[in-house]
């Protein structure tokens, strides 16, 4: 039989209630003739209790034994659900990852998947089981040591049990009825997307789309995993939600498909350092070893034989980079006049596979925010996106300002 993953996120089985609502659309698979996996998060709120009481008992905690605590929540609505499917007579299962067994590396709390092997799951599929409820979230060390995938992770483990058991589609439930063009709470004109390419929706969750998590998106265009993000709370229909899948299913797209923002960026300037071969490694490796997660970067020449190196990275960082660059100032390593951090900006980006073959996004998009009285402080390009930094007071007049004059609320 043809298989289909079914992911349901915390706030689809934050109750009795809900688990019960989802074991229904389970059903209605099944009953079309698919073998069905079934990853679940922790009911809503569960993990971050789970977290307090780690954070009570050990604040240096053992990372393996908060792996073991945080991950029970999976393991709860697991049973759970594989308990009221089987009060409506469909042969179900719970599965933990350690059963799979999901196999993962020894990086304790941001594990990441090395293989899962199907045979146990399959093997029972051919004994009459049509549904396996699998805890997502977790998976088993080569040491023998539960571990879980970071934030997120079930999103991810959703998408690799696709991958692995070459399923035809994996559904991701959540509270949002799928993608759309921008924020809905900014912008009322946001339209939901009925597809939209890998690459498009890697950019958007990579920007702050918070539908789907970066890694799960980076898997699905990896493997070619059709996903289909859609509400736990809407009609349940074939055509419903938004398909994430290869451009070349896409037949005509716009040139921009979504307009993007990060409210919470910071930009961060050293000023006036030396211009010669190294010193950018020299600062970009500070802060990478400080775990800093930079994006934009910019390079200007000040003055003969200085520059003034400028990059932007989330704003709960800039305390850690702002320890970082000072360290390898006072080691002599680096040396610079000022570092100047502006903590009131935000990114926003437009993005579209169109901009590959059609000129002219950039000069519009900056004129747009030119009309708008929104200078820019920092403008980084890739070959589907553009993103700017500016101040965080002009964000939803920027976004608002874009989405109209991009049409995105008309359809192709």
């Amino acid at each position: 039989m043809p298989v289909l993953v079914m992911k349901f996120g915390g706030t689809s089985v934050a109750t009795l209630d809900r688990i019960r609502r989802a074991a229904k659309r389970v059903g209605v698979e099944v009953a079309k003739g698919y073998d069905v996996i079934v990853i679940v998060s922790a009911m809503a709120g569960e993990t971050n209790k789970l977290v307090g009481y780690v954070d009570e008992t050990s604040p240096l905690y053992d990372a393996r034994e908060y792996d073991a605590v945080v991950s029970s929540g999976e393991n709860v609505t697991a049973g759970l659900m594989a308990l009221t499917l089987q009060e409506m007579d469909v042969p179900a299962r719970s599965w933990q990852g350690w059963q799979v067994p999901l196999q993962t590396t020894s990086g304790h709390s941001a594990a990441r998947i090395l293989d899962i092997p199907t045979d146990n799951i399959t093997r029972k599929f051919g004994e009459g089981m049509r549904v396996a409820v699998v805890a997502g979230f977790q998976g088993i060390s080569p040491e023998g040591r539960i571990t879980t995938l970071g934030r997120g992770g079930s999103d991810t483990t959703a998408v690799a049990f696709a991958a692995a058991f070459q399923a035809e589609r994996c559904d991701i439930y959540t509270d949002v009825d799928g993608v759309y063009t921008t924020d809905p709470r900014i912008c009322e004109k946001a339209r939901k997307l009925d597809r939209i390419a890998f690459e498009e929706m890697l950019e958007l969750a990579s920007l702050g789309a918070k539908v789907l998590q970066t890694r799960s998106v980076e898997l699905a265009m990896r493997y070619k995993v059709r996903l289909r993000v859609l509400s736990s709370f809407e009609e349940q229909s074939d055509h419903a939600g938004t398909l994430v899948c290869d451009e070349e299913e896409i037949m005509e797209s716009k040139v921009v498909a979504g307009v993007a923002h990060s409210r919470d960026e910071a930009k961060m300037t050293l000023l006036s350092v030396a211009d010669r071969p190294g010193i950018a490694a020299t600062i970009f490796s500070a802060l990478s070893e400080a775990n800093v997660n930079v994006d934009m970067i910019v390079q200007n020449i000040s003055e003969e034989g200085r520059t003034d190196m400028t990059f932007s990275c989330p704003t709960d960082q800039v305390a850690r980079a702002e320890v970082a660059l000072s360290d390898i100032k006072e080691k002599g390593i680096l040396n610079f006049a000022e570092l100047v951090a502006d903590t009131n900006v935000c990114k926003v980006s437009v993005v579209g596979i169109g901009m590959r073959s059609q000129s002219g996004v950039a000069a519009k998009m900056f004129k747009v925010l030119a009309d708008e009285g929104i200078n820019i402080k920092v403008i980084t390009t890739s070959e589907i996106k553009i993103s700017v930094l500016v101040d965080r007071k002009y964000m939803e007049l920027a976004v608002q300002a874009l989405h109209d004059a991009f049409e995105l609320d008309q359809a192709s």
